[in-house]
Protein backbone atom coordinates (compact mmCIF):
# COMPACT_ATOMS: atom_id res chain seq x y z
CA UNK A 1 0.00 0.00 0.00
CA UNK A 2 1.36 3.41 -1.01
CA UNK A 3 1.93 6.66 0.80
CA UNK A 4 -0.99 8.07 -1.21
CA UNK A 5 -3.33 5.69 0.64
CA UNK A 6 -2.07 7.01 3.99
CA UNK A 7 -2.51 10.61 2.84
CA UNK A 8 -6.05 9.86 1.68
CA UNK A 9 -6.79 8.32 5.08
CA UNK A 10 -5.57 11.51 6.76
CA UNK A 11 -7.83 13.61 4.54
CA UNK A 12 -10.86 11.40 5.18
CA UNK A 13 -10.43 11.32 8.97
CA UNK A 14 -9.50 14.97 9.58
CA UNK A 15 -12.75 15.71 11.47
CA UNK A 16 -12.06 12.86 13.91
CA UNK A 17 -8.43 13.96 14.34
CA UNK A 18 -9.56 17.53 15.01
CA UNK A 19 -12.06 16.32 17.60
CA UNK A 20 -9.32 14.44 19.45
CA UNK A 21 -7.16 17.55 19.49
CA UNK A 22 -10.08 19.53 20.89
CA UNK A 23 -10.42 16.97 23.71
CA UNK A 24 -6.76 17.48 24.65
CA UNK A 25 -7.13 21.27 24.44
CA UNK A 26 -9.93 21.16 27.01
CA UNK A 27 -7.44 20.01 29.67
CA UNK A 28 -5.92 23.15 31.34
CA UNK A 29 -2.40 21.72 31.71
CA UNK A 30 -0.70 24.93 32.91
CA UNK A 31 2.65 23.76 34.27
CA UNK A 32 3.69 26.96 36.03
CA UNK A 33 0.72 27.08 38.43
CA UNK A 34 0.54 24.43 41.20
CA UNK A 35 -3.25 24.74 41.12
CA UNK A 36 -3.20 22.90 37.78
CA UNK A 37 -0.97 20.00 38.81
CA UNK A 38 -3.89 17.58 38.61
CA UNK A 39 -4.71 18.80 35.11
CA UNK A 40 -1.13 18.21 33.98
CA UNK A 41 -1.44 14.65 35.29
CA UNK A 42 -4.74 14.32 33.44
CA UNK A 43 -3.19 15.48 30.15
CA UNK A 44 -0.38 12.93 30.56
CA UNK A 45 -2.94 10.18 31.27
CA UNK A 46 -4.94 11.22 28.20
CA UNK A 47 -1.86 10.90 25.99
CA UNK A 48 -0.87 7.54 27.48
CA UNK A 49 -4.35 6.17 26.80
CA UNK A 50 -4.33 7.44 23.20
CA UNK A 51 -0.88 5.99 22.50
CA UNK A 52 -1.70 2.65 24.09
CA UNK A 53 -4.83 2.53 21.95
CA UNK A 54 -2.62 2.91 18.88
CA UNK A 55 -0.40 0.02 19.94
CA UNK A 56 2.48 1.91 21.54
CA UNK A 57 4.08 0.66 24.75
CA UNK A 58 3.25 3.88 26.58
CA UNK A 59 3.60 4.94 30.20
CA UNK A 60 3.48 8.00 32.45
CA UNK A 61 6.83 8.53 34.18
CA UNK A 62 6.94 10.45 37.49
CA UNK A 63 9.38 13.32 38.06
CA UNK A 64 9.74 15.77 40.98
CA UNK A 65 7.47 18.02 38.90
CA UNK A 66 5.03 17.06 36.18
CA UNK A 67 5.23 13.61 34.56
CA UNK A 68 6.88 12.64 31.30
CA UNK A 69 5.13 10.43 28.76
CA UNK A 70 7.33 7.87 27.00
CA UNK A 71 6.11 5.46 24.33
CA UNK A 72 7.82 2.92 22.08
CA UNK A 73 6.98 1.03 18.93
CA UNK A 74 9.60 -1.54 17.97
CA UNK A 75 10.16 -2.01 14.28
CA UNK A 76 12.63 -2.00 11.42
CA UNK A 77 14.67 0.94 10.22
CA UNK A 78 16.36 3.85 11.99
CA UNK A 79 15.31 4.64 15.54
CA UNK A 80 13.41 7.95 15.48
CA UNK A 81 12.51 9.91 18.61
CA UNK A 82 9.68 12.45 18.45
CA UNK A 83 9.50 15.17 21.13
CA UNK A 84 6.69 17.53 22.05
CA UNK A 85 5.25 19.08 25.20
CA UNK A 86 1.72 18.85 26.56
CA UNK A 87 1.90 21.72 29.06
CA UNK A 88 0.74 25.21 28.15
CA UNK A 89 1.31 28.81 29.14
CA UNK A 90 -0.91 30.60 31.70
CA UNK A 91 -3.85 32.45 30.17
CA UNK A 92 -3.55 35.79 32.00
CA UNK A 93 -4.90 38.33 31.36
CA UNK A 94 -8.11 36.38 30.94
CA UNK A 95 -10.05 39.56 30.13
CA UNK A 96 -8.26 39.81 26.77
CA UNK A 97 -9.54 36.44 25.57
CA UNK A 98 -12.61 36.44 23.34
CA UNK A 99 -13.75 33.13 24.85
CA UNK A 100 -12.79 30.53 27.47
CA UNK A 101 -9.16 29.55 26.62
CA UNK A 102 -9.94 25.91 27.42
CA UNK A 103 -13.18 25.71 25.47
CA UNK A 104 -11.74 25.23 21.98
CA UNK A 105 -13.74 26.36 18.98
CA UNK A 106 -13.41 26.13 15.21
CA UNK A 107 -13.61 29.64 13.80
CA UNK A 108 -13.27 31.35 10.43
CA UNK A 109 -9.90 33.00 9.84
CA UNK A 110 -8.07 34.87 7.06
CA UNK A 111 -6.70 31.60 5.61
CA UNK A 112 -9.73 29.41 6.31
CA UNK A 113 -10.76 27.54 9.43
CA UNK A 114 -8.73 27.82 12.63
CA UNK A 115 -8.76 26.27 16.11
CA UNK A 116 -8.93 28.86 18.90
CA UNK A 117 -7.67 27.72 22.34
CA UNK A 118 -4.68 27.88 24.67
CA UNK A 119 -2.15 25.31 23.48
CA UNK A 120 -3.68 25.01 20.01
CA UNK A 121 -0.34 25.88 18.41
CA UNK A 122 2.09 25.66 21.34
CA UNK A 123 2.34 22.74 21.50
CA UNK A 124 -0.68 20.42 21.59
CA UNK A 125 -1.69 20.98 17.99
CA UNK A 126 1.87 20.43 16.81
CA UNK A 127 2.33 17.36 19.03
CA UNK A 128 -0.87 15.78 17.74
CA UNK A 129 0.18 16.15 14.08
CA UNK A 130 2.69 13.36 14.66
CA UNK A 131 0.32 11.19 16.70
CA UNK A 132 -2.35 11.45 14.00
CA UNK A 133 0.17 10.61 11.27
CA UNK A 134 0.99 7.43 13.18
CA UNK A 135 -2.73 6.69 13.54
CA UNK A 136 -3.37 6.97 9.80
CA UNK A 137 -0.28 4.91 9.01
CA UNK A 138 -1.46 2.09 11.26
CA UNK A 139 -4.99 2.21 9.87
CA UNK A 140 -3.60 1.64 6.37
CA UNK A 141 -0.65 -0.67 7.06
CA UNK A 142 -1.86 -2.49 10.15
CA UNK A 143 1.28 -1.52 12.06
CA UNK A 144 2.99 1.61 13.32
CA UNK A 145 5.75 3.06 11.14
CA UNK A 146 9.28 1.86 11.85
CA UNK A 147 11.15 2.05 15.12
CA UNK A 148 9.70 4.94 17.13
CA UNK A 149 10.04 6.53 20.56
CA UNK A 150 7.66 9.31 21.58
CA UNK A 151 8.77 11.61 24.39
CA UNK A 152 6.30 14.18 25.73
CA UNK A 153 7.25 16.67 28.44
CA UNK A 154 4.99 18.46 30.92
CA UNK A 155 7.28 21.30 32.09
CA UNK A 156 8.55 23.00 28.92
CA UNK A 157 6.64 26.20 29.65
CA UNK A 158 8.03 26.36 33.20
CA UNK A 159 11.75 25.97 32.46
CA UNK A 160 11.96 22.14 32.22
CA UNK A 161 13.42 21.62 35.72
CA UNK A 162 12.99 17.83 35.55
CA UNK A 163 14.12 17.37 31.96
CA UNK A 164 17.91 17.06 32.27
CA UNK A 165 17.85 14.64 35.23
CA UNK A 166 15.22 12.51 33.47
CA UNK A 167 17.19 12.40 30.22
CA UNK A 168 20.37 11.42 32.04
CA UNK A 169 18.64 8.72 34.08
CA UNK A 170 16.95 7.29 30.97
CA UNK A 171 19.65 7.96 28.38
CA UNK A 172 19.85 4.35 27.15
CA UNK A 173 16.11 4.23 26.53
CA UNK A 174 15.86 7.63 24.84
CA UNK A 175 18.99 7.61 22.68
CA UNK A 176 17.99 7.27 19.03
CA UNK A 177 19.43 7.86 15.60
CA UNK A 178 17.82 11.28 15.34
CA UNK A 179 15.25 13.38 17.20
CA UNK A 180 12.24 15.06 15.60
CA UNK A 181 10.85 18.15 17.35
CA UNK A 182 7.58 19.84 16.43
CA UNK A 183 7.59 23.20 18.22
CA UNK A 184 8.53 25.66 15.46
CA UNK A 185 6.78 27.14 12.44
CA UNK A 186 6.69 27.92 8.75
CA UNK A 187 8.98 30.69 7.54
CA UNK A 188 6.88 33.83 7.15
CA UNK A 189 3.81 31.58 7.55
CA UNK A 190 4.23 30.02 4.09
CA UNK A 191 7.57 28.26 3.54
CA UNK A 192 8.14 24.80 5.09
CA UNK A 193 11.33 24.84 7.09
CA UNK A 194 13.76 22.72 9.08
CA UNK A 195 15.54 24.66 11.82
CA UNK A 196 19.20 23.70 11.82
CA UNK A 197 20.70 26.54 13.87
CA UNK A 198 19.64 27.57 17.36
CA UNK A 199 21.28 30.38 19.25
CA UNK A 200 22.47 29.82 22.79
CA UNK A 201 21.85 32.28 25.60
CA UNK A 202 23.98 33.89 28.30
CA UNK A 203 22.49 36.29 30.84
CA UNK A 204 24.42 38.70 33.06
CA UNK A 205 23.24 41.20 35.66
CA UNK A 206 25.69 43.77 37.02
CA UNK A 207 25.59 46.35 39.77
CA UNK A 208 28.06 49.24 39.80
CA UNK A 209 28.56 50.78 43.26
CA UNK A 210 30.20 54.13 43.97
CA UNK A 211 29.54 56.36 47.01
CA UNK A 212 28.34 54.81 50.24
CA UNK A 213 24.91 56.47 49.89
CA UNK A 214 22.86 58.56 47.49
CA UNK A 215 24.24 62.11 47.30
CA UNK A 216 22.91 65.62 46.66
CA UNK A 217 24.00 66.42 43.10
CA UNK A 218 24.51 70.08 43.95
CA UNK A 219 26.87 69.33 46.84
CA UNK A 220 28.73 66.38 45.27
CA UNK A 221 28.11 66.63 41.52
CA UNK A 222 31.37 66.80 39.60
CA UNK A 223 33.50 65.75 42.55
CA UNK A 224 31.90 62.33 43.15
CA UNK A 225 31.85 59.54 40.56
CA UNK A 226 28.33 58.71 39.38
CA UNK A 227 27.76 54.93 38.93
CA UNK A 228 25.25 55.59 36.14
CA UNK A 229 27.95 57.44 34.23
CA UNK A 230 30.29 54.47 34.71
CA UNK A 231 27.64 51.99 33.64
CA UNK A 232 26.77 54.08 30.57
CA UNK A 233 30.40 54.06 29.49
CA UNK A 234 30.59 50.29 29.93
CA UNK A 235 27.45 49.71 27.89
CA UNK A 236 28.59 52.10 25.16
CA UNK A 237 31.87 50.18 24.91
CA UNK A 238 30.23 46.84 24.05
CA UNK A 239 29.81 47.62 20.31
CA UNK A 240 32.04 49.39 17.83
CA UNK A 241 30.89 51.75 15.07
CA UNK A 242 30.24 48.79 12.74
CA UNK A 243 28.04 46.94 15.17
CA UNK A 244 30.62 44.34 16.15
CA UNK A 245 30.81 43.25 19.78
CA UNK A 246 34.02 44.27 21.51
CA UNK A 247 34.23 41.77 24.38
CA UNK A 248 37.69 40.11 24.02
CA UNK A 249 37.66 36.74 22.21
CA UNK A 250 33.90 37.07 21.75
CA UNK A 251 33.94 35.74 18.18
CA UNK A 252 35.97 32.63 18.98
CA UNK A 253 33.95 29.68 17.66
CA UNK A 254 31.65 31.73 15.40
CA UNK A 255 31.44 29.91 12.03
CA UNK A 256 30.83 31.38 8.61
CA UNK A 257 27.56 30.44 6.97
CA UNK A 258 27.92 27.56 4.45
CA UNK A 259 27.44 28.70 0.85
CA UNK A 260 24.57 26.27 0.24
CA UNK A 261 22.66 27.54 3.26
CA UNK A 262 23.40 31.16 2.36
CA UNK A 263 21.91 30.54 -1.10
CA UNK A 264 18.75 29.05 0.44
CA UNK A 265 18.34 32.05 2.69
CA UNK A 266 18.75 34.44 -0.23
CA UNK A 267 16.03 32.54 -2.11
CA UNK A 268 13.64 33.19 0.78
CA UNK A 269 13.58 36.85 -0.31
CA UNK A 270 13.17 37.98 3.28
CA UNK A 271 11.57 41.44 3.40
CA UNK A 272 13.63 42.96 6.19
CA UNK A 273 12.13 46.40 5.61
CA UNK A 274 8.65 45.10 6.39
CA UNK A 275 10.05 43.04 9.29
CA UNK A 276 11.40 46.23 10.87
CA UNK A 277 8.56 48.52 9.76
CA UNK A 278 6.08 46.26 11.56
CA UNK A 279 7.68 47.34 14.86
CA UNK A 280 8.25 50.99 13.95
CA UNK A 281 11.88 50.69 12.78
CA UNK A 282 13.61 51.15 9.45
CA UNK A 283 17.36 50.38 9.60
CA UNK A 284 19.16 47.16 10.67
CA UNK A 285 21.32 47.89 13.72
CA UNK A 286 23.66 44.88 13.82
CA UNK A 287 26.94 44.13 12.08
CA UNK A 288 27.02 46.25 8.95
CA UNK A 289 28.54 43.55 6.74
CA UNK A 290 25.75 41.03 7.48
CA UNK A 291 22.27 40.60 6.06
CA UNK A 292 19.32 40.89 8.44
CA UNK A 293 18.59 37.14 8.23
CA UNK A 294 22.20 36.42 9.16
CA UNK A 295 21.91 38.83 12.07
CA UNK A 296 18.91 37.07 13.62
CA UNK A 297 19.76 33.46 12.73
CA UNK A 298 23.51 32.91 12.52
CA UNK A 299 25.28 35.81 14.23
CA UNK A 300 25.81 36.41 17.97
CA UNK A 301 24.40 39.42 19.80
CA UNK A 302 24.89 41.53 22.88
CA UNK A 303 21.80 43.39 24.06
CA UNK A 304 20.89 45.50 27.10
CA UNK A 305 17.58 44.16 28.42
CA UNK A 306 17.19 46.52 31.35
CA UNK A 307 18.97 49.44 33.02
CA UNK A 308 18.09 51.35 36.18
CA UNK A 309 19.49 53.52 38.95
CA UNK A 310 18.85 56.75 40.81
CA UNK A 311 15.42 58.35 40.98
CA UNK A 312 12.89 57.14 38.40
CA UNK A 313 9.59 58.21 40.00
CA UNK A 314 7.30 61.07 39.09
CA UNK A 315 8.70 64.57 39.16
CA UNK A 316 12.39 65.25 39.58
CA UNK A 317 14.96 64.51 42.27
CA UNK A 318 18.53 65.78 41.92
CA UNK A 319 20.15 62.69 43.36
CA UNK A 320 23.55 61.25 42.59
CA UNK A 321 22.88 57.50 43.05
CA UNK A 322 25.12 55.11 44.92
CA UNK A 323 24.30 52.22 42.58
CA UNK A 324 23.47 51.54 38.93
CA UNK A 325 22.22 48.27 37.46
CA UNK A 326 21.86 46.57 34.09
CA UNK A 327 20.78 43.24 32.66
CA UNK A 328 22.65 42.16 29.54
CA UNK A 329 22.07 39.09 27.39
CA UNK A 330 24.18 37.43 24.72
CA UNK A 331 22.73 35.21 22.00
CA UNK A 332 25.42 32.75 20.98
CA UNK A 333 26.10 30.72 17.84
CA UNK A 334 28.35 27.93 16.63
CA UNK A 335 30.93 26.77 19.15
CA UNK A 336 30.96 29.88 21.32
CA UNK A 337 31.66 28.95 24.94
CA UNK A 338 29.16 30.76 27.20
CA UNK A 339 31.31 30.33 30.31
CA UNK A 340 34.40 31.75 28.60
CA UNK A 341 32.35 34.69 27.31
CA UNK A 342 31.04 35.30 30.82
CA UNK A 343 34.57 35.54 32.20
CA UNK A 344 35.76 37.73 29.32
CA UNK A 345 32.76 40.04 29.69
CA UNK A 346 33.35 40.42 33.41
CA UNK A 347 37.04 41.13 32.85
CA UNK A 348 36.09 43.74 30.24
CA UNK A 349 33.74 45.46 32.71
CA UNK A 350 36.35 45.46 35.49
CA UNK A 351 38.91 47.00 33.14
CA UNK A 352 36.64 50.04 32.72
CA UNK A 353 35.99 50.68 36.42
CA UNK A 354 37.43 53.93 37.76
CA UNK A 355 38.79 54.25 41.30
CA UNK A 356 36.13 54.23 44.04
CA UNK A 357 33.77 52.01 42.01
CA UNK A 358 33.16 48.29 42.38
CA UNK A 359 31.07 45.80 40.46
CA UNK A 360 28.99 42.80 41.47
CA UNK A 361 27.82 40.22 38.91
CA UNK A 362 24.92 37.80 38.95
CA UNK A 363 24.64 35.19 36.19
CA UNK A 364 21.30 34.20 34.65
CA UNK A 365 21.91 30.99 32.75
CA UNK A 366 24.53 29.95 30.22
CA UNK A 367 23.53 27.60 27.39
CA UNK A 368 25.49 26.97 24.18
CA UNK A 369 24.14 27.21 20.66
CA UNK A 370 22.95 24.22 18.67
CA UNK A 371 24.02 23.36 15.12
CA UNK A 372 22.62 20.33 13.34
CA UNK A 373 24.66 18.14 10.99
CA UNK A 374 22.69 18.53 7.78
CA UNK A 375 25.12 16.20 6.03
CA UNK A 376 23.05 13.39 7.57
CA UNK A 377 20.93 12.09 4.62
CA UNK A 378 17.86 12.18 6.87
CA UNK A 379 17.79 15.97 6.58
CA UNK A 380 17.55 15.99 2.79
CA UNK A 381 14.93 13.23 2.87
CA UNK A 382 12.82 15.26 5.28
CA UNK A 383 13.31 18.43 3.24
CA UNK A 384 12.15 16.60 0.12
CA UNK A 385 9.06 15.32 1.94
CA UNK A 386 8.14 18.83 3.12
CA UNK A 387 8.67 20.24 -0.37
CA UNK A 388 6.34 17.60 -1.82
CA UNK A 389 3.59 18.38 0.71
CA UNK A 390 3.67 22.17 0.67
CA UNK A 391 4.38 22.66 -3.05
CA UNK A 392 7.32 24.97 -2.57
CA UNK A 393 10.98 24.28 -1.73
CA UNK A 394 11.55 23.66 1.96
CA UNK A 395 14.52 25.48 3.46
CA UNK A 396 17.05 25.00 6.21
CA UNK A 397 16.63 28.02 8.46
CA UNK A 398 18.01 29.40 11.67
CA UNK A 399 16.18 30.40 14.82
CA UNK A 400 16.97 33.62 16.61
CA UNK A 401 15.70 32.26 19.90
CA UNK A 402 16.86 29.34 22.00
CA UNK A 403 15.20 25.91 22.17
CA UNK A 404 17.15 24.11 24.90
CA UNK A 405 15.75 20.62 24.23
CA UNK A 406 17.60 20.40 20.91
CA UNK A 407 20.87 21.17 22.65
CA UNK A 408 20.13 18.61 25.37
CA UNK A 409 19.56 15.90 22.78
CA UNK A 410 23.04 16.67 21.47
CA UNK A 411 24.90 17.18 24.76
CA UNK A 412 23.20 14.43 26.80
CA UNK A 413 22.21 11.83 24.21
CA UNK A 414 24.70 12.61 21.44
CA UNK A 415 22.10 12.91 18.69
CA UNK A 416 21.06 15.65 16.28
CA UNK A 417 17.52 16.96 16.05
CA UNK A 418 15.33 18.12 13.21
CA UNK A 419 13.01 20.93 14.26
CA UNK A 420 10.01 20.89 11.96
CA UNK A 421 6.84 22.77 12.79
CA UNK A 422 3.77 24.20 11.14
CA UNK A 423 2.93 27.22 13.30
CA UNK A 424 2.33 30.59 11.73
CA UNK A 425 3.49 34.05 12.72
CA UNK A 426 -0.02 35.11 13.78
CA UNK A 427 -0.72 32.09 16.02
CA UNK A 428 -0.38 34.32 19.12
CA UNK A 429 1.42 31.71 21.15
CA UNK A 430 1.89 32.77 24.81
CA UNK A 431 -0.71 35.49 24.19
CA UNK A 432 -4.48 35.77 24.49
CA UNK A 433 -6.57 34.19 21.70
CA UNK A 434 -3.95 31.66 20.64
CA UNK A 435 -4.93 29.71 17.53
CA UNK A 436 -3.73 27.05 15.08
CA UNK A 437 -4.86 26.99 11.47
CA UNK A 438 -6.73 23.83 10.51
CA UNK A 439 -4.56 23.81 7.39
CA UNK A 440 -1.44 23.72 9.58
CA UNK A 441 -2.89 20.80 11.53
CA UNK A 442 -4.02 18.95 8.39
CA UNK A 443 -0.88 19.49 6.32
CA UNK A 444 1.26 18.93 9.42
CA UNK A 445 -0.18 15.42 9.74
CA UNK A 446 0.39 14.81 6.03
CA UNK A 447 3.95 16.17 6.31
CA UNK A 448 4.86 13.74 9.11
CA UNK A 449 3.39 10.86 7.11
CA UNK A 450 5.62 11.80 4.19
CA UNK A 451 8.66 12.19 6.46
CA UNK A 452 8.01 8.82 8.12
CA UNK A 453 7.75 7.22 4.71
CA UNK A 454 11.07 8.79 3.71
CA UNK A 455 12.93 7.93 6.92
CA UNK A 456 11.36 4.75 8.27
Amino acid sequence: MSLDTVLSKIDDTLPEATARLMDLLRIPSISTDPAFKGDCDRAADWLVAELQGLGFEASKRPTPGHPMVVAHSRGEGPHLLFYGHYDVQPVDPLSLWDRDPFDPEIQDGPRGKLIRARGASDDKGQLMTFVEACRAWKAVHGALPGNLTLFFEGEEESGSPSLIPFMKENAAELTSDIALICDTGLFESTVPAIVTMLRGLLGEELTIRGPSKDLHSGMYGGAAMNPIRVLSKIIASLHDENGRITVPQFYDGVPELPDAVRAQWQNLAFDHAKFLNDVGLSEPAGEKDRTPLEMIWSRPTCEVNGIWGGYTGDGFKTVLPSEAHAKISFRLVGQQDPLAIRENFRAHVRSLLPPDCTVEFHGHGASPAGMMEIADPAFEKARGALTAEWGRPASYVGCGGSIPIAGYFKSILGMDAMLIGFGRDDDQIHSPNEKYDVESFHKGIRSWARILAALA
